[in-house]
């Protein structure tokens, strides 16, 4: 999974083998750990983040917002055009 953002302890990565049908989001991974996911359009979480995590998460996510949608654009766009 492609790299869009490095925040503190946090990686934002996105699956270019998702389901068609998810709408355009963020994996947040601390380390090996896949944390949560968060809608990119909405900027809401898909699922909990982990306990005590929640403030600092959407923080960086924000902070960031508009590099990740930027980032997650171009790498779903040339994956697709890699895939026809």
């Amino acid at each position: 999974m492609p790299t869009v953002a490095n925040v503190g302890p946090y990686k934002f990565m996105i699956n270019t083998l998702e389901n068609s049908y998810e709408p355009p989001h963020v994996h947040v991974w601390i380390g090996n750990e896949d944390l949560c996911r968060i809608e990119l359009i909405s900027g809401s979480f898909m699922e909990p983040p982990p306990r005590g995590e929640r403030r600092s998460i959407m923080k960086a996510f924000t902070e960031h917002a508009g590099a990740i949608r930027e980032k997650w654009n171009l790498i779903l766009r040339q994956h697709r055009l890699w895939r026809r």
